[in-house]
């Protein structure tokens, strides 16, 4: 379960951190710029999937919310912290540009070092009840036969 919660966190933030970079490098942003707005995109898309997750279950939007704020933001936050620390680690990645082998190459790498270490996050949340382990009690909603009720 703590892999299937990684990869949900992941898949939000790739989508907000790629975009982020990419807007970014794009506009020749300096990189506490560029790397502030993949942050922020990263949570954006991070919550809003696991929103959508909840309210499909027929959570209203302000519990949904709440339950994606109390699951996501550790995770989500470890996730940022390492795979941005990766890519200004990576000599000459900030600045490679789009076009270039070397920041494709050095942003997938930072997202698999997130990945690895996010799991064992998760996996201690979801020991204690936390994290991705409250989204799966609302995931469980939607995966129950529903009964179906009659009209007489």
């Amino acid at each position: 379960m703590a892999v299937q919660a990684t990869l949900h966190c992941l898949t939000g933030c790739a989508i907000g951190e790629v975009l982020g970079m990419v807007i970014g490098t794009a506009a020749g942003l300096s990189n506490g710029v560029t790397i502030a707005l993949a942050v922020v995109l990263a949570f954006i898309f991070g919550y809003a999937l696991t929103v959508r997750g909840v309210l499909r279950a027929g959570v209203p939007v302000r519990q949904a919310v709440k339950v994606a704020l109390a699951a996501d933001t550790l995770s989500i936050t470890v996730m940022e912290i390492v795979d941005n620390a990766v890519m200004v680690l990576v000599p000459g990645a900030m600045h490679a540009g789009l076009a270039s082998w070397l920041f494709w190459g050095a942003l997938a790498f930072a997202f698999a070092v997130a990945f690895v270490v996010t799991v064992p996050v998760n996996r201690w949340l979801i020991a204690r009840g936390k994290g991705h382990a409250v989204v799966h009690a609302y995931h469980r909603r939607l995966t129950r036969p529903r009964r179906r009720t009659t009209r007489r």
